[in-house]
C-alpha cells in the first residue's frame, strides 16, 4: 500500500488534507455509518405485513396460530426458506425475530447441556475456544466474551478462512469447540466461501468430538449483482463426510422484511434439532406464529422472496456504487487504502495504512461522521494492524452517504499522509 513520494510532495498533500479537514469539521455534520441497518425505504417495502393476516388465524395444517405450541414454527414458512438456507424443511426451525438470539441460546445450551456426540457439557470441560475468521462480525465476538469463551483469530482469504490454519488448530486442541462463519458475502469483507472451503470444513479431523460450525448465513438472499453467488451445501457436505452433527445453520428475515419483527431460523441434523427443541421447550411454549403467518402470506414462496430481494437491491445497489465511486475518485492510486467490492451483503471493508484506522475513526467522529469503532472487526476489539474499517452504506440516504464517504476519505488522506511523513 506504500508509494514513493518526495518529502516536498508529501508535505503539499498533507497541507491540502489539513485544509480539507478544517472545512469538513466546520460543516457540523451529523452522519452515521456504524451499523448495517435497513433504511426506512427498505422497511417500507414490507409495509403490507402490518395489514396481515387480515383476520386469518389458521396455519396450513389447521393449527390456530394465536395459541401455544408449534415449537418448530409453521411448516409452510420453513418450506419457503428451506431452499434458500440449504436445509431440509424437516430439519429447519422457525423461531422468533433474532438469529443472534438463537446463536446465544445454542452457546448457552452447549455450555449447560450435553451436545449430541459429546461426553460432557462444555462448562464441565474447562477451557472452551472458538476460531474467529478476521475481519469478522463483532456480535459473534461479543457472545464469546459474554460467556468467557477464548477466541483465536484466523486470517480470511478470498475463499474463506485460511483452512490450513483452521485444520491445524482443530486437530491439535480438543478445547477448540467451534468456529464462527458468515459464508456468503461475509461481514464485513463480502467474501463468499469456496466449494473447497466448505468441503474441508465438513470433513476435517477435529480433536473435539463435539465441535460445531456456527454457520451464520445472514446474507443468503442479499445479492447486489446480476450473478448471485452460490455456496456449497454445508449440511449435506457434513453428512456425506460422516459428521452429520457438525453444523449449526442460522438465518433470518431481519434484512428481508422488518429488522425488528422478522423471523429467525435454525437448521441442523435431526439430532441437533431435537437437542435444541428440547432445551428451548424449557424457555418458550412456542414462537410468534402470527408473525410467521404474516410472512407466509406476504412472501408466498421462494420466488416471492427473490422478487422482494430484487426490490431491496434496487435501493441498496446505488449506495454501494456510490461508495466504490467515491473511494476510487478520492483514494485510488494514492497508496493510502484498499477496499472490497462486495457482490452482496451489507458492508464494505476499507483497509487503511497500518496504524491509522483508530486515528481515522477518531477524526471522522470529531467531524461528525460516526463509524464502527476501529478494532470491532477483530476479537477483543484488537486489530493488530490497526488498519480495518467497516463501512455500512445501507441506512443513510444516498446524499448523506455521499457526504459521509467524502468526509471519510479526507480523514484517510490526513492520517495517511501524516503517517508517511513520520515513517
Amino acid at each position: 500500500m506504500t508509494i514513493v513520494l518526495s518529502s516536498d510532495a508529501l508535505a503539499g498533500l498533507l497541507d491540502r488534507a489539513r485544509r480539507d479537514y478544517e472545512e469538513l469539521a466546520a460543516r457540523g455534520l451529523k452522519l452515521d455509518l456504524t451499523r448495517g441497518k435497513p433504511a426506512p425505504e427498505q422497511l417500507d417495502l414490507s409495509g403490507d405485513l402490518l395489514t396481515l393476516p387480515g383476520g386469518r388465524h389458521t396455519a396450513a395444517d389447521g393449527a390456530d396460530v394465536r395459541n401455544y405450541g408449534g415449537l418448530q414454527g409453521l411448516p409452510e414458512l420453513r418450506e419457503i426458506f428451506a431452499g434458500l438456507l440449504q436445509v431440509p424443511a424437516g430439519q429447519l426451525l422457525a423461531a422468533g425475530n433474532s438469529s443472534l438470539e438463537l446463536m446465544h441460546d445454542c452457546l448457552v445450551h452447549a455450555l449447560l447441556s450435553v451436545l449430541p456426540g459429546a461426553e460432557a457439557r462444555w462448562a464441565d470441560q474447562g477451557r472452551v475456544v472458538f476460531l474467529c475468521p478476521v475481519p469478522g462480525y463483532d456480535r459473534h465476538f461479543a457472545l464469546c466474551e459474554r460467556f468467557g469463551i477464548e477466541m483465536i483469530p484466523v486470517p480470511m482469504t478470498e475463499a474463506g478462512p485460511d483452512m490450513d490454519v483452521v485444520e491445524r488448530l482443530v486437530a491439535e486442541d480438543p478445547a477448540v469447540k467451534g468456529i464462527w462463519c458468515v459464508p456468503k458475502y461475509s461481514n464485513p469483507s463480502g467474501v463468499s466461501y469456496s466449494d473447497e472451503t466448505v468441503a474441508r470444513l465438513a470433513r476435517m479431523e477435529t480433536a473435539a468430538p463435539d465441535f460445531r460450525i456456527f454457520w451464520d448465513n445472514a446474507y443468503a438472499a442479499h445479492h447486489l449483482t446480476d450473478e448471485p453467488v452460490q455456496i456449497a451445501d454445508l449440511l449435506a457436505a457434513c453428512t456425506a463426510s460422516g459428521n452429520p452433527d457438525r453444523a449449526f445453520l442460522f438465518g433470518s428475515t431481519s434484512k428481508i422484511t422488518f429488522a425488528g419483527a422478522g423471523v429467525a431460523f435454525f437448521g441442523s441434523s435431526p439430532a441437533n434439532v431435537s437437542w435444541l427443541t428440547a432445551n428451548n421447550s424449557k424457555r418458550s411454549i412456542g414462537p410468534d406464529k402470527t408473525n410467521q403467518l404474516r410472512h407466509v402470506l406476504f412472501l408466498r414462496d421462494e420466488d416471492g422472496v427473490r422478487a422482494h430481494m430484487e426490490r431491496q437491491r434496487a435501493l441498496l445497489q446505488p449506495k454501494f456504487d456510490a461508495v466504490q465511486r467515491i473511494l476510487e475518485a478520492e483514494l485510488g492510486g494514492t497508496g493510502l487504502a484498499e477496499w472490497t467490492t462486495p457482490k452482496g451483503g451489507y458492508f464494505v471493508t476499507l483497509e487503511v495504512m497500518e496504524g491509522c484506522a483508530e486515528d481515522v475513526v477518531r477524526r471522522a467522529a470529531e467531524a461528525g461522521i460516526v463509524l464502527t469503532p476501529a478494532g470491532a472487526t477483530h476479537p477483543y476489539g484488537d486489530d493488530p494492524r490497526d488498519a480495518t474499517i467497516r463501512i455500512a452504506p445501507s441506512y443513510p440516504s444516498l446524499a448523506e452517504l455521499e457526504q459521509a464517504m467524502l468526509g471519510l476519505t479526507v480523514c484517510v488522506r490526513l492520517s495517511g499522509y501524516e503517517k508517511m511523513l513520520t515513517t
